[in-house]
């Protein structure tokens, strides 16, 4: 299984982690975004509208509201991300790093605009009277080839059968496993409830929610996603309120380290602005999913007549799941310091490099060594040999590098015990002789831990550490609920609609086992699936970019006819375009 999973680590270096993804992604916002001339802010305050109902008719066809489609769209993207993403964005690229999450939501708010745009317009209306709908319908219907001889290439249902195969796959790889894995470990680590417990608690009432379907699926998360949101909300304004002395401080390193990078400042070596703006763009996009194509299956139930006002609620998408609660974590994080400081934490085999000799961080000289080799990978020689330990301490002179600082006051335990003896390390990596032997000392944290200990900074003390472990339970599981539907409306233009009580079966089962078993490997798959969703979505809106410009145009002719007095229509009419 090791094997596979680094197989599957490798291959998405070529694939997802690859700056011609990043490009693609965000080439194409960036396109549309010109092309079209910013509608995702020309546009913003009549989304709002068209949320609220004002323009609603009760003979509109759909399965849900403008405002349930966007709690449930809403549901799939606001997640761990959101926690744990800002606090790695940050740990890797600094302050900049957050900046650059919020130009590429600003971006993806005009993806997330045409691909629920043209994947609402090409849904289908199934023999029982739901909708199903996405990427996968577009593609079938406007994708395939006719050659000159007028024989039609069925290049578009071959897209659309494997965007979908690899959207069943990542409603387990990203939506499922992973999260009901995030889940049991915090509640485990914050109230010490077994792992199993959690699963099946949890499993539970993920089967009474998604075997109800996307109606019922809607009407919680209707309720939970504002809930959640609110509940994080006022959780992070206590941190920052009480750290109200750093928040203008924090402010200005958002904007002046973007085209400067982030100096060392505590424990934190710097980094460069490439990286900042590789970690940033990376982190944000695949917080809010634009592009990756989930979203318009969510939003293609909704109720509406036409599609581009269903596009119009999606622009909302991108500016809250990022704008708002990224902003949010980032601010926490931020404010309270922690990102630049060593905290006592049991140290993770991935995050530890030993080098050969002894590095003083406080020697201007070593410390310019140090940096270069954690920012810019500018190598230093490596430890390769047997480490000698005694009572729990390395005594062969080595600097251990953790979560890209110089770790500080560690010790070797062995079932909890100070370890004496020694360990195999090749090539600056560790090779314990168990799994029960650890590292237990001082260095930067990041991901949700980091999350976790900024939001004990505030009056709130060490109950701060609930707002993390709940809101990290509420977020996952909205996820879990709202990638159900994605992979059952996938699995519908698959093979039908009487297959999909058995994919909902399956998803509970594997929701309860992923509780307490490792999901590594699913992760790693899920990294993969989401290049083979997003890519074919991507190439497809591009293709189709004439249509959808000139779909727009369509609507706002005929709304400028439906609601004359509206101001949208007065300034068409005035304007002749918008």
């Amino acid at each position: 299984m090791q094997k596979i999973n680094d197989f599957l680590i490798m291959l998405d270096g070529y694939i997802g982690g690859h700056p011609w993804f990043v490009i693609l992604l965000l080439g194409t916002g960036i396109f549309f975004t010109l092309y079209l001339k910013f509608p995702q802010f020309r546009y913003f305050r009549h989304a709002i509208d068209v949320v609220r109902g004002k323009y609603d008719h009760h003979l509109d066809i759909g399965d849900t509201s403008h405002f349930q489609a966007l709690s449930t769209a809403l549901s799939g993207t606001v997640g761990t991300g959101n926690i744990a993403g800002v606090a790695l964005a940050i740990h890797l690229g600094g302050p900049a790093a957050l900046f650059w999450m919020l130009v590429t939501a600003a971006i993806g708010m005009c993806t997330k605009f045409v691909e629920v745009l043209i994947s609402h317009k090409y849904r289908d209306i199934l023999p029982d009277g739901t909708v199903s709908g996405g990427p996968m319908y577009y593609m079938k219907k406007r994708l395939n080839i006719t050659t000159r001889s007028g024989r039609v290439i069925k290049t578009g249902a071959v897209l659309g059968t494997f965007f979908a195969a690899a959207t069943v796959l990542s409603s387990f790889g990203t939506g499922s496993l992973p999260q009901i894995n995030s889940i049991s470990n915090s509640i485990f680590t914050t109230f010490g409830i077994k792992h199993i417990i959690t699963g099946a608690v949890l499993s539970g009432v993920m089967a009474l929610i998604i075997i109800g379907g996307i109606k019922r699926i809607a009407q919680v998360t209707e309720k939970l996603v504002p809930g959640m949101a609110i509940f994080y909300f006022i959780g992070a304004i206590c941190v920052i309120i009480t750290n109200y002395q750093n928040i203008i401080p924090s402010m200005i390193s958002l904007f002046s380290t973007v085209f400067t990078g982030t100096a060392a400042v505590g424990g934190f070596m710097g980094a460069s602005i490439a990286f900042a703006i590789n970690r940033g763009v990376n982190r944000g996009l695949f917080s809010n999913e634009a592009g990756q194509g989930s979203a318009p299956i969510a939003h293609s139930s909704a109720r509406a007549p036409e599609p581009v006002s269903e596009g119009m609620v999606a622009i909302l998408e991108p500016f809250i799941d990022t704008i708002i609660i990224c902003m949010l974590t980032g601010m926490v994080i931020l404010s309270s310091g922690v990102w630049t400081e060593k905290i006592e934490n049991q140290f993770q085999s991935a995050d530890m490099i030993f080098l050969d000799r002894v590095y003083d961080e406080n020697d201007p000289e070593e410390k310019h060594m140090l940096n270069e080799f954690v920012v810019r990978g500018k190598p230093l020689p490596l430890f390769d040999g047997r480490l000698d330990v005694s009572g729990g301490e390395i005594v062969t002179p080595v600097t251990l590098i953790c979560s890209r600082s110089v770790a500080e006051d560690y010790t070797v335990y062995l079932n909890k015990v100070p370890y004496t003896g020694s360990i195999d390390v090749e090539e600056g990596k560790w090779q314990p002789s168990s799994s029960a032997m650890t590292v237990t000392g001082r260095s930067l944290i990041h991901s949700a831990p980091l999350t976790t200990i900024a939001f004990e900074r505030s009056f709130l003390g060490k109950w701060g550490r609930y707002t993390v472990a709940i809101g990290l339970l509420l977020f996952a599981f909205s996820t879990a609920i709202a990638w159900s539907y994605y992979g059952d409306r996938a699995l519908t233009y698959l093979v039908g609609p009487k297959y999909v009580i058995y994919y909902r079966i399956f998803y509970v089962i594997a929701f309860f086992i992923a509780s307490f078993t490792d999901t590594t490997i699913v992760w790693s798959l899920s990294y993969i699936t989401i290049v083979f969703m997003a890519a074919p979505n991507l190439v497809g809106l591009w293709l189709l970019r004439k249509e959808i410009k000139s779909t727009i145009a369509e609507y706002w002719e005929g709304f400028s006819v439906r609601y004359p007095d509206d101001k949208m229509s007065k300034r068409y009419l005035r304007k002749g375009k918008l």
